[in-house]
């Protein structure tokens, strides 16, 4: 599987210039580790608002750049976050295993976008 889809990345180079999307990447790998945070400081505050607003924002972000397995974790954990975050043991471990997924897709997303020459 590849981590980011070349034809969706080369797509958006085409229509919006290599140059802005060099700093829409930079920008993205500044601000996701501190989405990441957002999502597992809201998953242990039960605030289930920042947490759909974190995932929304990776997921969108993920699509914008072709990295649809990070986007589709992400949506997934979106709609997780209409439901309340605490509903016991089993949930919660379940809550931090996707969590840290998403970290993981995110960390091979960073590596893949620096290959890429955009970071």
């Amino acid at each position: 599987m590849n981590v980011i889809d070349a034809q969706i990345f080369t797509e958006l180079q085409d229509s919006a210039g290599a140059d802005f999307v060099a700093e829409l990447v930079q920008t993205f790998l500044e601000d996701a580790p501190g989405l990441l945070q957002t999502l597992r400081q809201a998953h242990m505050s039960g605030d289930a608002a920042g947490f759909r607003r974190a995932a929304h924002t990776l997921k969108s972000n993920g699509n914008t750049f072709g990295a649809l397995h990070l986007a589709e974790l992400a949506r997934e954990l979106e709609q997780r976050g209409q439901q309340p975050l605490s509903t016991g043991e089993a949930d919660d471990a379940e809550l931090a295993a996707r969590l840290q997924n998403l970290e993981q897709a995110y960390a091979h997303c960073a590596a893949a976008l620096r290959s890429l020459g955009h970071a």
